[in-house]
């Protein structure tokens, strides 16, 4: 099984990876659904999560009804170009190109992936991979985890140089952001669902399934990110989601 740190280059880029967008029914709230590129001076390339599960892309409506997702919201627009390998043509890659896939918790909207990526082992929370099944959602549990070479971390972990596993437990129990050193944009804090929005923080993470370690968590995240006067990509921002550089573009 490999060891970390896994990786031997430091980031030269990262690239907002657009998997579609959702519509939250309770606030009426549009949230783009992301992943991430991160590409190494080694010639290494990392992806962070997989969006919705490959049956959005097919049949939305048909998929969402199988999973009861119409409870929660509304699928605006999952197609074929919105999932990881139509992403990474957009660099000219395939799946079979990524070096190590990192899953930062295994709701519906992230983990359509698992089975992707061929070669790279998966790097995943602990507290995450000891659940059962994938959370997916609200108590529709319809994956399996997958049989591939996995990289259990239980800690804030060096996943290679300038970029560090941050456990952020709260809205999921294995809950990962990511501090992620660039050349240019310097630091840059991405903290998944950790913290879909800012105002998560003033709200107290409410419907969180854990409130308080949910905030602390986030509390601790931006200490860091004001530390280091870091970039921070939010979760689910609707203000900041159209503002992003997405693929092909890069931050550098």
């Amino acid at each position: 099984m490999p060891r970390l740190p896994i990786l031997t280059g430091r980031p030269v880029s990262l690239a907002v990876l657009d998997y579609g967008l959702f519509r939250v029914h309770a606030n009426g709230r549009v949230i783009g659904i992301m992943g991430a590129l991160i590409e190494t001076d080694a010639g290494e390339r990392v992806i962070v999560d997989g969006g919705f599960p490959a049956k959005y892309a097919v049949d939305a409506q048909a998929a969402t009804q199988e999973d009861r997702l119409y409870e929660f919201g509304e699928v605006l627009s999952v197609t074929p170009e919105n999932r990881p390998a139509a992403q990474l043509e957009k660099f000219g890659l395939t799946p079979r190109d990524i070096d190590l896939f990192i899953l930062s918790h295994s709701h519906i909207d992230h983990v359509g992936a698992l089975d992707d990526f061929p070669r790279a082992p998966m790097v995943v929370a602990a507290a995450e991979r000891a659940l059962p099944r994938p959370l997916y959602w609200s108590g529709v549990q319809p994956l399996d985890w997958p049989d591939r070479d996995t990289i259990r971390i239980d800690a804030d972990t060096a996943i290679g140089p300038g970029l560090t596993a941050l456990m952020a437990p709260g809205h999921a129990p294995g809950q990962i952001a990511l501090m992620v050193d660039l050349p240019e944009t310097g630091p840059l804090l991405w903290t998944s669902d950790a913290i879909s929005r800012p105002a998560e923080i003033d709200e107290a993470f409410d419907t969180a399934p854990d409130p308080a370690t949910a905030l602390a968590s986030a509390r601790r995240l931006m200490d860091m990110a004001r530390a280091r006067d870091a970039l921070v990509i939010y979760g689910h921002c609707p203000d900041q989601w159209p503002g992003l550089r997405k693929a092909p573009d890069r931050y550098r």
